[in-house]
């Protein structure tokens, strides 16, 4: 299957019904983008919120988004958490993955937003933002790439430009830096890396 085939078939198989003419959109949505920014609760974990007998919160990641990360960090694509939340395992995920760019405890995730876009020097359709819940949507509606995980909320979904198969927490953001990587014709060439 090649790459061209395999991102068909990620839309047509997505929660969000896709016609063609709204996949090569989000693919060319996909080209620019140079930073990639997430939200934590619902999308880079399952949304579930545990204490362990200390107090201390809980979250669970997946190993396939982090593997994902990596790969848009050795390709030039920066990532970042802009979350509602903080907690340390949220700071201690963000170092492990070489985040460039953690929020915690945003009141107003547009505002850092604008901010994030001065530091680098990025115009907003050079940004992507996966979020899942209504306090996402306005960064949802000003960056170039707007993505949601299967598990987001019906209003969010029916707002962005991609929907993902997998929930969040499950891939769901494996599922977009793929995406990201296929439509800047990179991805082929960093499987050849592990396919010899």
């Amino acid at each position: 299957m090649t790459t061209q085939e395999h991102t068909a078939a990620m839309f047509s198989n997505s929660s969000k019904s896709s016609s063609s003419q709204e996949q090569e959109n989000a693919l060319l949505r996909a080209r620019p983008v140079r930073l990639l920014l997430l939200d934590v609760d619902g999308v880079l974990s399952d949304g579930r919120i545990s204490y362990g007998t200390d107090g201390l919160e809980l979250k669970s990641f997946h190993t396939q988004d982090g593997f994902g990360l990596r790969l848009l960090r050795q390709s030039g694509i920066a990532a970042g958490i802009i979350t509602g939340r903080g907690s340390e395992a949220v700071r201690r995920r963000a170092a492990e993955l070489k985040l460039s760019h953690l929020y915690e405890n945003a009141a107003d995730k547009l505002v850092l937003f604008e901010e994030i876009l001065r530091q680098e020097g990025l115009q907003p359709e050079q940004c992507a933002y996966m979020g899942d819940d209504w306090m996402d949507l306005p960064l949802l509606r000003r960056v170039g790439l707007a993505a949601a995980p299967a598990n987001a909320v019906a209003a969010v979904k029916e707002r962005v430009h991609f929907v993902t198969q997998r929930n969040g927490g499950d891939g769901a953001v494996r599922e977009l830096c793929d995406l990201l990587l296929k439509a800047q014709g990179l991805y082929d060439q960093l499987l050849l890396q592990f396919d010899r």
